[in-house]
């Protein structure tokens, strides 16, 4: 037998394992579950359903990624991933690309536009990598043979059903992170029916494609988790060592306390705040041994609430502001003298 017909026997039977594998997850009691409840909810029809995890195919890669143990990393290890030259390049230039559809979100949403540069930049670098699994296969995987998360990731695969049936696509089309996270903004498939927006007019919510929908999504996100235009990020504090120290650090993304109260537990903020504004302390290793402390306020929290880390939140500040020295640096030596 020649060498050809050996592989082509061997890929019959690798399409044979596969469809076997296909036909075995659909008719799997919990996944047969699954789809009843669907159906006796009135969310979704047994065909669609059916249509959906015939095709499904599980990735137990995906399993090993998310029971890796997971390191911290220090902030000055941390930051220069995100707080490079090229996100910050290639902000200016997504800024200058999309000017029209970052000030029109400003407007509507109150939200200043290196924010949402910056969040899309160390999202997914502009467009640059959204992810490569099929979220059909991701997400079913995760809430059928995950169970330390099935309940969630369960939900999701439900959410992510019901957004393409909602914006007419196929389900097995859509794809996104190994944790379903999907587009240029990243957001899972509950966070794209609450806040994507249709920013175009188009009659689609398309943040995988649309620059302009993306743009429109982030900063209605930001906008209906409490940012508050004009308003500061962080502010650089001093602080009194003591059990009220550790009290406030272990408060993490809490904004239980005003500036004013926070000064009576022996914070002292090292830039002008209003005594009223609600704050939180965090601390940042800035190098190894030096530790420096930051009051987050109220924008500080919301940049917490896309991407629930201190370490997420500092550098989306930080990029953004540096995105925005650059635009507007950029813009002026390109503006002609009187």
């Amino acid at each position: 037998m020649s060498f050809l017909p050996k592989m082509l026997l061997s890929l019959l039977a690798l399409c044979a394992a596969l469809a076997r594998a296909d036909a075995a997850f659909l008719a799997r009691p919990d996944v047969q579950r699954y789809i009843d409840e669907q159906v006796a909810a009135g969310a979704l029809t047994r065909p669609e359903l059916e249509a959906v995890f015939a095709n499904v195919e599980l990735k137990p890669n995906i399993i090993d990624i998310m029971d890796r143990p997971s390191t911290a990393r220090p902030w000055y290890q941390f930051r220069p991933n995100f707080y490079s030259e090229r996100l910050m390049g290639e902000g200016v230039a997504f800024w200058q690309a999309n000017e029209d559809a970052l000030r029109r979100a400003e407007q509507q949403y109150h939200v200043a536009p290196e924010m949402i540069v910056a969040i899309i930049g160390i999202e997914t670098r502009y467009g640059g990598n959204t992810g490569s699994f099929r979220l059909t296969d991701a997400l079913s995987t995760l809430a059928f043979d995950y169970p330390r998360r099935a309940a969630f990731f369960r939900d999701e695969l439900t959410e992510l059903l019901l957004l393409a049936r909602s914006e007419n696509v196929n389900a097995l089309s859509l794809k996104g992170s190994y944790a379903g996270a999907m587009g240029l903004p990243q957001f899972m498939p509950s966070s794209f029916r609450k806040w994507a927006v249709d920013f175009d007019g188009d009659g689609h919510r398309d943040i995988w494609n649309n620059r302009v929908d993306a743009i429109g999504s982030v900063g209605n996100y930001f906008q209906l988790h409490g940012w508050l235009g004009g308003d500061d990020v962080v502010v650089p504090a001093e602080v009194a060592p003591g059990e009220a120290l550790d009290k406030l650090l272990a408060d993490k993304f809490n904004l239980h306390y005003s500036v004013a109260e926070l000064r009576a537990m022996g914070v002292s903020p090292l830039a002008p705040v209003r005594d009223d504004a609600k704050a939180v302390l965090f601390a940042l290793e800035v190098a190894p041994g030096e530790t420096r402390y930051w009051l987050g306020l109220n924008n500080f929290y919301t940049i917490t609430r896309y991407n629930k880390s201190t370490l997420y939140a500092m550098v989306a500040h930080e990029l953004a502001q540096e995105i925005r020295n650059r635009y507007l640096a950029a813009r002026f030596a390109a503006t002609p003298a009187p």
